[in-house]
């Protein structure tokens, strides 16, 4: 910015005093300065709604990786039997990761019940649309990535399982 904006702002009180010296100047302001105090609380509102949805997604995706943890912990001895009548650690992976299909029943209501509250998220939106495909392309896209990361190393664990020890284990 530098100090073109004090000149510009000096500019307009000389411009005004030329026309009507009576007339009070309070707070000049360039447009620029204008809009980034208009657009403050938005701006604060949007970061806030960053760092909270990327915590939400942090949250769920411990949520689920602790879950099919726990799963695959309690399945370790059918998980042992399985591979000792010869089952492959790709079986085992594959067993594993069809849990997902709940996660998929997921995104698929939460992207109805979405698009139902669009209607009363339209006044809250500044020049975007509720709808916007892209948005919700990418934001599953990123729900499923971080499940299939999440469901895939407790998969790829189970998988590995020495059937003996498997068999042994309470």
């Amino acid at each position: 910015m530098g100090t073109s904006w004090i000149r510009a702002i000096w500019a307009a009180r000389q411009v005004v005093h030329q026309i009507d010296p009576d007339i009070p100047l309070f707070d000049v302001r360039t447009l620029a300065a204008q809009q980034a105090q208009t657009l403050k609380v938005e701006r604060l509102l949007a970061r806030l709604s960053t760092v909270l949805g990327t915590v939400a997604l942090a949250l769920a995706s411990m949520g689920l990786y602790g879950i099919l943890s726990y799963s695959v912990v309690r399945r370790t001895r059918e998980i042992g039997v399985r591979m000792a009548l010869g089952a492959r650690s790709v079986d085992v992976t594959r067993l594993i990761m069809r849990e997902l299909r709940v996660v998929l029943l997921g995104v698929v209501v939460g992207i109805g019940a979405a698009l139902g509250v669009t209607r009363f998220l339209e006044s809250l939106m500044y020049g975007l649309s509720t709808r916007d495909p892209i948005t919700v392309v990418a934001a599953t896209a990123v729900l499923l990535l971080v499940a299939v990361v999440a469901a895939y190393l407790p998969a790829r664990r189970a998988s590995s399982v020495d059937p003996i020890v498997a068999l042994r284990f309470d």
